[in-house]
């Protein structure tokens, strides 16, 4: 029976892509014998993570290597394995790995724009086309809970996804909101510090992962999208700050997609075309194209479709050496998928739109009570009774406490414009947003009162409260890891008659373990979390391997 591999080299080799790509490369089929094989498993290890060292050393002794030209926060690892071809108890400790966020599954290519965005603590950036949330959890990492990054998605069906991948990771610094990212609000002031347009594309780049694109892919589909992208990074130059950094990238090869769309905006914007040696010295790739041709829907060189001037290769010398400062990531260069990058610069303020109108409190209404609001006195002195204290930038949402940045503050209490900053809105309040979650989920309520701080919380919340837990030996954290229920009368501390939610914490180590005290004492956190504990504690236990 023919390999997979083989299933696919027999799709690409007729295929229009790769009659295309011998226009855009004189090396085609150098091009063609790295794109086909089953990309590698790629990971991003979470540095926010307490026990990401632990990770890193399970890599190693897997045969795990390091990307080389990875210069992000924290670590980047190619796996000995084909994607999904793990087995055995490494599958579960992977997938554990990557269910509790110390880890994430991520394509090695996708991780190059945030590393080009190159984030600092304290920032406010926008993830304009954020699902799934790899690139967005990756900024996260970048900004260590300081600052905050705007996870932006269009489509109803992402949010979800986007939501529990911010949740799997932790990190606090994460707001969603669902808008068309060409018409999404500008936050107050300035507008964001950094600003990242991972555009909808054809994914011409993506051969390696998903074999439909030697079937399916045609010249057309570019130049069908190539509006919708110069637009989306028109909004992108916007609503930065002046001196900000913009970062445009797409899975995809074509020119049309790519060097033409930065080409457009440098007519239309005061942008600049950074150079990306110092910031990715180690990544191989190639300068941005400047020429290209027009071709049909058999990947041929034709003069007689009738296209937009703005996909044709530019004529101005000073955006023909601009271009050049571009990235293109070749399959075959980094043993991975296809990417394009352009890193830009706005340098200033052009066509500044003066607000027409400016409403008051009275002529714009409230938020919706499904949205996030900053907790009151009343929750606040529930917190501080159960607790003793009370975290900063805390809010409200249905039947949970969410744990933010100050940032996220910031934009809630200050003005906002819509309609392309002609109208101004007055603060305390999220609108024109479309905030869907915000932060971390951090404590659970019940009938409005204190229920239980959330597992995935309880590790970053113990620095910050006075209360709520207790120390207790190794021993007693290695048997409830291992047996998941005792009685109460075995935990080596005086908790009387105490019944409910407790966060018990390893006197050696601090690890932090939920737990909840009835007639036994029983952990409170889900399979992949005890399985990754047992393991780091180097427990014996019996993992049940997937079929």
């Amino acid at each position: 029976m023919a390999s997979k591999s083989d299933y696919w080299y027999n799709l690409g080799k007729d295929s229009v892509l790769l009659n295309a790509v011998s226009k855009w490369r004189t090396d085609s089929e150098e091009w063609f014998q790295g794109s086909f094989e089953r990309l590698p498993e790629t990971v991003r290890v979470n540095p926010l993570r307490e026990d990401s060292k632990w990770v890193e050393n399970w890599l190693i002794k897997i045969g795990s290597k390091r990307i080389s030209w990875f210069n992000g926060v924290g670590s980047a690892w190619t796996l000995p394995f084909e994607r999904g071809k793990i087995d055995g108890e490494n599958r579960v400790l992977l997938s554990s790995l990557h269910e509790t966020g110390r880890l994430t599954r991520q394509e090695s290519a996708s991780m190059i724009p945030a590393i080009a965005l190159d984030t600092k603590p304290g920032e406010i950036i926008l993830d304009m086309c954020a699902s799934p949330g790899s690139k967005t959890t990756q900024i996260s990492e970048h900004l260590n809970n300081k600052g905050l990054v705007v996870a932006n998605e269009i489509a109803s069906t992402r949010i979800n996804t986007l939501v529990s991948n911010s949740q799997r990771h932790g990190s606090r610094t994460c707001m969603i909101v669902n808008h068309d990212g060409r018409h999404i609000p500008k936050i107050p002031g300035l507008g964001y510090d950094r600003v990242l347009v991972d555009a909808p594309c054809t994914g011409s780049g993506t051969t390696r992962k998903n074999p439909d694109v030697w079937r399916k892919w045609l010249p057309s589909g570019g130049r069908s999208l190539h509006k919708l992208q110069i637009d989306l990074l028109s909004k992108g130059i916007e609503i930065t700050k002046p001196g900000g950094r913009i970062v445009y990238s797409t899975c995809s090869l074509d020119p049309v997609e790519n060097e033409a769309v930065v080409a457009e905006i440098m007519r239309r914007y005061s942008v600049k075309v950074v150079k990306p040696s110092t910031i990715l010295p180690k990544l191989l790739f190639d300068e941005g194209l400047t020429e290209w041709p027009i071709l049909d829907d058999r990947g041929n060189i034709t003069i007689e479709l009738d296209v937009v001037s703005s996909t044709l290769p530019p004529t101005e010398p000073n955006i023909l050496e601009s271009i050049r400062n571009c990235v293109r990531i070749w399959n075959d260069k980094n043993n991975g998928g296809g990417f394009f990058v352009a890193i830009l610069e706005k340098v200033n303020e052009l066509n500044i739109k003066i607000p027409k109108k400016v409403l008051n409190d009275n002529q714009f209404s409230e938020d919706s009570i499904d949205l996030p609001q900053p907790i009151g006195s009343e929750i606040t002195n529930k917190i501080m009774d159960r607790f003793g204290s009370c975290p900063d930038n805390l809010w409200i949402r249905g039947k949970k406490i969410l744990w933010c940045t100050k940032e996220a503050k910031y934009i809630w209490e200050n003005e906002k414009s819509r309609k392309s900053g002609r109208i101004i809105i007055p603060g305390k309040r999220w609108k024109p947003l479309k905030v869907i979650h915000l932060g971390l989920d951090t404590i659970k309520l019940r009938n409005k009162e204190i229920d239980r701080i959330i597992g995935r919380a309880a590790q970053q919340i113990i620095s910050e409260i006075d209360s709520g837990f207790i120390e207790v030996s190794s021993v007693i954290i290695n048997r409830l890891l291992i047996e998941e229920e005792i009685f109460p009368l075995e935990i080596d501390a005086d908790i009387g008659e105490f019944t409910g939610s407790l966060v018990l914490v390893d006197e050696t180590d601090g690890v932090c373990l939920p737990v909840w005290i009835g007639s036994r004492v029983s952990l409170m956190v889900n399979e992949p979390e005890r399985i990754i504990m047992r393991a780091v504690r180097e427990l014996k236990v019996i993992i049940n391997e997937e079929e």
